[in-house]
């Protein structure tokens, strides 16, 4: 059984402050099972947005595991603020969490081999 989306969020958040970076969510979706999208900054203004795996991506041993694919990278805040606005025609559900992190986004979420 898959953890509430509040309660990931939550955990995130957590993870990325208890290693001195920043979080933020930017949208809160549905609480049960909104999706999720990470956008990601350097310290150098290159953006990259991640979002939910294909469902093809998910391994069998471990199903219950969110998996995030690389989306789009960019030093262009816009272009990522239009596709989360297409998104969010798509379903007004999402949440988007912000971070700023120490740590490789890698080993706060889970990424699907590209």
């Amino acid at each position: 059984m898959r953890v509430t989306t509040d309660f990931w969020v939550s955990a995130l958040m957590r993870r990325v402050f208890g290693e001195g970076g920043f979080a933020a969510i930017l949208s809160r979706g549905a609480t049960e099972a909104g999706a999720v999208f990470v956008l990601a900054r350097d310290r150098f203004g290159t953006t990259s947005l991640y979002g939910p795996a294909p469902q093809t991506s998910y391994d069998s041993a471990r199903p219950d595991e969110r998996q995030f694919s690389l989306l789009e990278t960019t030093e262009d805040a816009s272009s990522i603020d239009a596709r989360l606005e297409r998104e969010r025609r798509f379903d007004p559900d999402i949440w988007v969490v912000e971070i700023e992190s120490n740590s490789p986004v890698q080993d706060l979420i889970a990424l699907t081999k590209p």
